[in-house]
Formats: C-alpha cells, structure tokens, sequence
C-alpha cells in the first residue's frame, strides 16, 4: 500500500503518529467497479476503525463511495459489506441489457445492501455523519432523450476544458445531508448549490442517483424532499471530491483506488486538472501501490469496461480473483497499524 498525506495532515502523523481519534471525515470517491480493489480495505476500516472513532465523522460520497458507505453506517456494517460485494460479483444480464434493466439491477443491489432497516441505521447511526453529493441535471443534461442528453454531455465536457466552473451552466451540485451536524462542504464554492436533508424515505433514491452515470443508467427523477427534477450521478462535479472535508483540526481518511485524485467525471482525460491544494491540507490517502496493481488479473483495478470486454463468467472469475489478491493489502495495513508504522510510511500528497 501507500500512504499519502496532504502538509497539515503529513506534519502532524509525523510528529504525532496517527490514531483513529483524528479522523473527523472519511472520503469516498466515483469509480463503479474499481471499488473491488477496496473491498478487503473496507473490512480493516469497519473492523478497525469505525470502532475507535469519536463523533460526529462526516462520510462523504459520490456514487460507489456512497454506496461503500451505504455499509459502513448501518449497525452490522460487515453483514452489509459481505452483502454488497456479493450481490456485485454476482450481478447478471440479459445479452444486450437496456438502460432500463441496467438501472432495475441498481435498484435490486441496493434494496440487497439496506435490507429491511439499513436506511433507517443510517440516518440514525451515533456516530456517523453520513452526506451524498449528486448533481440536478439542467437544460439538455436534464432529458431522458439519448441525442438531446448526448449532446448535452458533449457540451458539458467541452467547456470543461476551458473552465470547469462552467459545468454549473449543465449541473447544480445536489448535497444530501444528515441535519443532525453540519458537514465542512455544507456551503461548498464553485457551482450552483442545493442542499437537501438526507432521510429514511429518500435514503435509496438518493444513493441510485448519485451513481447515475448518464446513457448508462436512468436519473433519478423527483427525490423526496428534493427540487424537482432529474438527479445523476455525483462524480460528474464530485468524481474525487474537489471539497474542504476535513473539520476544524480534524483528518480524513480517504481510502481510495489510486494515489492521485481527479476533480471531476470529465477531468479524466486532462492531465492539467488537479485537485485544490487547501482541500486536501488535512487528507491521509490510502490506496494500492503501482506495483501492486501491476500484480493483478489484467495487471489493473476493475472498472465498467470489463462488462464489454469480458463474458459475464469471465468477469465474474476475474473479480472474484481481484478481491482475493486485494486481502495482501488488508494485511498491510493491519501491519501498519499494529506496529505503528504510518508515520514512517507517510508519503506527501
């Protein structure tokens, strides 16, 4: 594994070391299936962590990152994790799916990872803070008509190109949040923003919309308690949340796929685009070494390409494969934390 910190948070692991009291947020990025590469992680945290955590921790999420945490808060978060990866893993489809059967599968994993109660632990949990940040889709990013929304898409991603601020003209960033504390992001610069309360009743429409990837899978219209509206997927302006998370003297823990963070869904191609240094002053990244990665099935980290390149069996094989090897990095940083090894590990970011 690799540990990189950001200066506030680089400076006082080495000289403080580091303890889960310091944790006041948990960051989780979009990426659909590279989640797989996190999933033995996500039992060290809930396991390890969660536990030693003093409240309120802020999660927030985009996309799969909320639907990582969708596990985390509710009261047997393992039972959840063991839930969410299988229904995952074992996810099928007709030979050409629509977006249609595409978007009903969303709706069964969820309705697989809450159960009967999962909402409800959520919004409730003593400890946990939890906040999903989606976007409300405006003008021809707004309709379910393939040309219209495409186009829109295309326009979106070429003004991004020049100003990524102009993404506000196409999307309102839409935070989802639990009342019961006010996150660091609640009043978050940049672009056009709503904020919402997160509930019970809104809980799962909430976190479908925030992977809502467009043309893949159908937006999520109208959410309870919510403008009016078609809202998608959060990664669109929140891909690796370009956001002040970290509370007043407080760390957050980002686990993540990779050792660098991209702002936005169309920011992957920019190389130039990088995230706001003052964001992630007080940021411990946690992620996969190249190295590693290059030891995995296709020497890289699953993603949404492999439902088209590979048959279903295949994927299933070679993911299965994945989160088998990823429980070396488990080990790792069981090892980090026994030994008290992070400070001499820290690297800056």
């Amino acid at each position: 594994m690799r540990f990189r910190a950001g200066p506030g948070a680089f400076r006082e692991i080495r000289e403080n070391g580091f303890s889960p009291e310091q944790i006041g947020a948990i960051a989780g990025a979009s990426g659909g299936a590279k989640w797989l590469v996190l999933s033995q992680l996500d039992r060290v945290i809930i396991q390890r962590i969660l536990p030693a955590l003093v409240r309120p921790v802020h999660l927030i999420g985009s996309s799969i990152g909320t639907w990582r945490f969708s596990c985390y808060a509710q009261s047997s978060p393992l039972e959840a994790l063991e839930r969410f990866e299988h229904a995952y893993l074992e996810q099928s489809y007709s030979e050409n799916p629509d977006i249609d059967e595409i978007s009903d599968k969303g709706r069964e994993i969820i309705a697989e990872v809450l159960g009967n109660s999962g909402a409800r632990d959520i919004v409730t949990n003593p400890v946990l803070r939890t906040h999903v940040m989606t976007v409300r889709s405006r003008f021809l990013a707004a309709s379910e008509r393939r040309p219209l929304l495409a186009a829109g898409l295309i326009l979106a991603a070429t003004t991004n190109i020049v100003s990524r601020r102009s993404l506000g003209a196409f999307f309102t960033r839409s935070l989802f949040y639990d009342p019961r504390d006010l996150p660091p992001f609640f009043n978050a610069r940049g672009f056009p923003l709503e904020q919402n309360v997160l509930t019970e009743k809104n809980y799962a429409d909430t976190v479908l919309a925030s992977g809502a990837i467009p043309l893949v899978l159908n937006g999520i219209r109208n959410i309870d308690g919510a403008p009016p509206g078609i809202y998608r997927d959060g990664g669109i302006i929140d891909y690796h949340l370009d956001l002040q998370t970290s509370p007043e003297g407080r760390l957050t823990l980002f686990p993540h796929f990779f050792s660098h963070l991209i702002p936005g869904w169309f920011d992957k191609k920019l190389p130039w685009r990088r995230h706001t240094a003052s964001n992630v002053d007080r940021t411990l990244l946690i992620c996969p070494s190249e190295a590693f990665v290059g030891t995995l099935p296709n020497q890289k980290i699953p993603d949404r390409t492999d439902f088209v390149t590979m048959s279903p069996q295949l994927r299933r094989k070679v993911w299965r494969s994945t989160v088998s090897q990823c429980a070396a990095m488990a080990e790792d940083l069981n090892t980090v934390l026994d030994q008290e090894q992070m400070a001499a590990r820290i690297e800056p970011l």
